[in-house]
């Protein structure tokens, strides 16, 4: 790129502040509808296709860990459907985060 086509535009302060205001205040809203979602979100349960999508795991993958015991799960007839509250405990019981 040419120095020469290089154009620089500089704002005041008050400029600067009135061009970010609408953006942080979206966020902010944005923000809080996410705070909002989350609660409902860690009552549920996830399904199988949902822990390969979130976790990355195979479709055997989850049956070994069912079959061993360290996923919590509840079957409705040939559904099987792990709450998320007893899978985040399964997640912070065998992390390392307490080293960090």
């Amino acid at each position: 790129m040419d120095a020469k086509n290089l154009n620089f535009q500089f704002f005041s302060k008050e400029e600067l502040q009135n061009l970010l205001t609408p953006i942080i205040s979206k966020l902010e809203i944005i923000d809080r509808k996410l705070i909002k979602s989350t609660p409902s979100e860690t009552k549920g349960y996830f399904r199988n296709k949902d822990l390969r999508k979130k976790f990355g795991l195979s479709a055997n993958s989850i049956i070994k860990y069912r079959e061993l015991g360290l996923l919590p799960f509840t079957k409705i007839g040939d559904v099987y459907l792990y709450p998320i509250e007893k899978l985040e405990e399964v997640l912070n019981d065998n992390s390392n985060w307490d080293l960090f």
